[in-house]
C-alpha cells in the first residue's frame, strides 16, 4: 500500500462532539473537589487586614451583641403593664436618654423615658412606643390602647450571644463579615495564608503588549486576564510570561513554577495539535488527571500535579480561559485556599429568542439578563459564541448554561442562567 492510499489515524479534534474519554462537567467538578485540599499555614492578622481572607479557626462571640437591652427607634420607653387595656393613659416623663448615655434609675408605676435609638432600656422598662404615636404636653405622655407590651425594644445577644459561633473555619471575610468581627471587639484574627500561584502562557504566536506583530501574531490577552482574576481573588500571583512551543523551554518553565507554587495557571498547549508538549511534560513531572470536558467553550482543560502543585492547563482561546476560570479554576483555588464552596449560583428564567445548541456537551453561553417591559426577566445571547469572540464576555453579565443532555432552545422556553456576579466576582 503507498503512502497515498495509507489510511489515515484521526485525531481528536477540539470540535468533535463526544469522545470516550471525555469528562462530563459535574464529573469534572467532583473531581476537582475530590484531589484539591487547602494549603497548611496560617498567620494572625489586623481584623482590617483580615478582608478577602480566609478564617483559619472558628469566631465564637464574648459579648452579647447588642450588649444590654436597646430601644429600636426613638420613641419612650415604659413599663408594659402601664399600658391602658382600653382608652388612654398619662405618663410622667421623668428623662430623657440617648445611645451611650443610659438612663441610670429604675423606671416606677406611671413613668416614661424619652429614648433615642440604641439606648439602652432603663431598668423597669420593656416597651417602647414610637414618638408618632404619643402625644405630648410639657413633662406627660398620652398612649392609647393600640400597643403591646415588650415592642420595639431589642433584646441583649439578639443578634449574636456570648458563645455563639459567629463565623466557621473556611469562611471567607466580607463586608458584613468584617463589620461582625468589628462588633465583638476583636483586634486580631487567624486566617489561612495566601496561596502562591504562578501562570503564564504558550505559544510562538503571541506577543505582549508594546510589540510589533508581525504575520500570524496576536497579543497575548490571557496573561490579562488571569492577572485580573487572580488580583480579585487576593492570592499572591507571578507572572511569568510567554513560554514559546519548545518541550525544553516549557518543561523548564513548569520546574521553576512548581519550585514555588502552590497552583499553575497556563492557557494555551493542552489541545491536540502537535506543538501540544504539555501533556507529555506532566507526566513526566507528576500526575495527569484528567485532559477533556465535555463543554463548550473550554473543552481541552487538563487538571493534575506538577511536583507538589495544582496544575490547570487552560485552552488557549480568551473565553475559554474564561468559563474554564469561572467553573473549574476559581472553586479549585478556593478551596486549596481553605474556604468552603459551592456550586457557582444559578436561576432559571426564558430565552428571549431561540438557542442553538447539540447534545453530548455543556454549553456556557454568553447572555445578557435584563427586564422587558413586563417587568420580565429574559435572557438573550451577546450573538457570536465563538471561542475567541472576548468581547462577547464583555457584553454579557451571565452565562446561559444549557445542559449535557439538552437539544436546541426554543423561543420562550426556560434556561438556566449564572449570574456574573457570584461567579466572575
Amino acid at each position: 500500500m503507498t503512502d497515498s492510499n495509507r489510511p489515515v489515524h484521526q485525531a481528536p479534534s477540539c470540535d468533535d462532539d463526544y469522545q470516550p474519554d471525555t469528562l462530563s462537567v459535574e464529573a469534572a467538578w467532583d473531581r476537582i473537589l475530590q484531589d484539591v485540599s487547602p494549603v497548611h499555614g496560617s498567620e494572625r492578622l489586623p481584623v482590617r487586614s483580615a478582608l478577602g481572607r480566609i478564617l483559619d479557626q472558628d469566631i465564637h462571640s464574648t459579648v452579647n451583641v447588642p450588649y444590654s437591652d436597646n430601644s429600636a427607634m426613638d420613641g419612650y420607653a415604659l413599663r408594659g403593664v402601664d399600658l391602658p387595656s382600653q382608652g388612654d393613659a398619662d405618663l410622667r416623663v421623668v428623662a430623657t436618654s440617648l445611645a451611650g448615655h443610659p438612663y441610670e434609675k429604675t423606671l416606677q408605676a406611671g413613668e416614661s423615658l424619652r429614648i433615642m435609638t440604641g439606648a439602652p432600656m432603663p431598668a423597669g422598662a420593656d416597651t417602647v412606643i414610637p414618638q408618632e404615636k404619643v402625644e405630648r404636653d410639657g413633662d406627660t405622655i398620652r398612649i392609647d390602647s393600640t400597643h403591646r407590651a415588650g415592642q420595639n425594644v431589642r433584646a441583649a445577644g439578639e443578634d449574636l450571644a456570648v458563645g455563639d459561633c459567629v463565623l466557621s473555619a473556611g469562611t471567607r471575610v466580607g463586608i458584613a463579615e468584617l463589620g461582625m468581627l468589628g462588633s465583638l471587639g476583636l483586634v486580631e484574627v487567624s486566617c489561612r495564608r495566601r496561596i502562591r500561584v504562578a501562570y503564564f502562557s504558550t505559544g510562538d504566536e503571541l506577543r505582549s503588549a508594546g510589540a510589533a506583530l508581525g504575520p500570524g501574531d496576536v497579543y497575548d490577552s490571557n496573561r490579562y486576564t488571569l492577572h485580573a482574576v487572580l488580583a480579585e481573588l487576593g492570592v499572591e500571583a507571578t507572572d511569568m510570561g510567554v513560554i514559546p512551543d519548545e518541550p525544553a523551554a516549557m518543561e523548564q518553565a513548569f520546574s521553576d513554577a512548581a519550585s514555588f507554587a502552590d497552583a499553575i495557571l497556563t492557557s494555551g498547549g493542552v489541545s491536540v495539535g502537535e506543538a501540544d508538549f504539555v501533556k507529555d511534560i506532566m507526566q513526566r513531572l507528576g500526575e495527569v488527571g484528567f485532559w477533556k470536558i465535555a463543554m463548550r467553550p473550554g473543552r481541552p482543560l487538563a487538571f493534575g500535579k506538577i511536583g507538589q502543585a495544582q496544575f490547570f492547563g487552560m485552552p488557549g482561546n480568551p473565553v475559554s480561559v474564561v468559563a474554564t476560570w469561572c467553573q473549574f479554576v476559581k472553586p479549585a483555588l478556593r478551596r486549596l485556599m481553605g474556604e468552603r464552596i459551592s456550586r457557582p449560583l444559578s436561576f432559571r428564567v426564558r430565552a428571549a429568542h431561540a438557542l442553538r445548541k447539540r447534545r453530548g456537551r455543556t454549553e456556557f453561553q454568553r447572555g445578557i439578563l435584563e427586564r422587558n417591559a413586563d417587568g420580565e426577566l429574559l435572557v438573550r445571547t451577546t450573538g457570536g459564541q465563538g471561542s475567541g469572540i472576548l468581547s462577547s464576555v464583555s457584553l454579557a453579565n451571565c452565562f446561559i448554561v444549557l445542559p449535557h443532555d439538552a437539544d436546541a432552545v426554543a423561543e420562550g422556553e426556560f434556561v438556566e442562567v449564572q449570574p456574573f456576579h457570584g461567579v466572575m466576582s
